[in-house]
């Protein structure tokens, strides 16, 4: 069973640092017009809302100014291994000569770090201890990666190295989900898009990749479920228990609805946009005698 983070787990050093940054979330990246963003923005240009001193001018309204997609980002502390190490405090406003390599080099380290984060997971948890000691050479690995210069940086066949620690993350998926008591379904990879799945038990469930976008999971029990890669957006987490599930990240939580009964990993935070009070739980789905309206486990 997945352990449930300390203050000493190596993910603490991972959670972004705004303030240690300079806005690179905000001008790195390119989005477009969508439910997430309300306009278009290329890549290397400043979003109109990034402030002087790179805070958001609208940080405590980005979801009613139509800004969800960035209250979902995580760059998994990224942006200040970038700016404080790779550029030595350097950022791109003071000396802009440095701007393309400084936003080169965040898109790389960005895939590097949500790696680092799921290698120091695997390290965290006691039922992958068979795997501990290539999970540890991986992460030096990738903390040496992070270490590079912005000129080796960008030579990172980053594909690659994730390919490599896939291979160790998927044997860590595999001895957890074995660890479960639970049914451990496997459904990597489907689609579960809008999915009945309130009271569900989906202990020890292979999750992987799979689409739940809208799906109802209120009350689902996904202890030691994987879920790296899977898609939460929109899903409803009211009162589920994912407080041991595996590879779950801040950004696919703040993509979800929840309420103040959800169980999470001590890890992660509570989005703010999730109320504070719980709803009631529906009772474990009756396949029988519900009409289906979507996919089903």
């Amino acid at each position: 069973m997945p352990h449930d983070p300390t203050p000493g787990d190596n993910r603490v050093a991972l959670r972004a640092d705004c303030a240690a940054c300079a806005g690179l979330c905000c001008v790195a990246p390119a989005f477009a017009r969508s439910s997430d963003f309300p306009v278009d923005k290329p890549a290397g240009t400043a979003c109109h809302n990034l402030l002087d001193d790179f805070r958001c001018g609208i940080h405590d309204r980005l979801r009613g100014k139509g800004y969800a997609g960035c209250t979902v980002f995580d760059c998994f502390g990224a942006g200040q291994q970038v700016v404080q190490v790779t550029f030595g405090g350097r950022d791109w406003r003071t000396d802009p000569e440095i701007a393309t390599s400084m936003f080169a080099a965040f898109e790389v380290l960005r895939p590097v770090h949500e790696l680092r984060w799921y290698l120091a997971e695997s390290l965290a948890t006691p039922a992958a201890a068979p795997l501990h000691h290539d999970a540890r050479a991986l992460l030096a690995e990738t903390e040496r990666i992070a270490a590079l210069a912005p000129g080796a940086l960008a030579a990172v066949d980053v594909a690659a190295h994730r390919a490599t620690v896939n291979e160790v993350l998927l044997g860590v998926g595999e001895r957890v989900r074995a660890a479960s008591p639970g049914p451990r379904p496997n459904r990597r990879g489907a689609d579960l898009v809008g999915a009945r799945l309130g009271g569900a038990d989906l202990r020890g469930a292979n999750l992987r990749g799979a689409l739940l976008i809208g799906a109802d999971l209120r009350g689902a029990d996904l202890r030691s479920a994987e879920l790296i890669g899977a898609d939460l957006r929109g899903a409803d987490l009211s009162g589920a228990d994912l407080s041991t599930s595996l590879f779950l990240t801040n950004f696919q939580v703040h993509g979800a609805r929840g309420d103040a009964a959800t169980r999470l990993p001590s890890v992660l935070d509570r989005p703010a946009h999730w109320p504070v009070t719980s709803t009631p739980r529906p009772a474990s789905p009756d396949r029988r005698r519900r009409r289906p309206t979507g996919p089903s486990l």
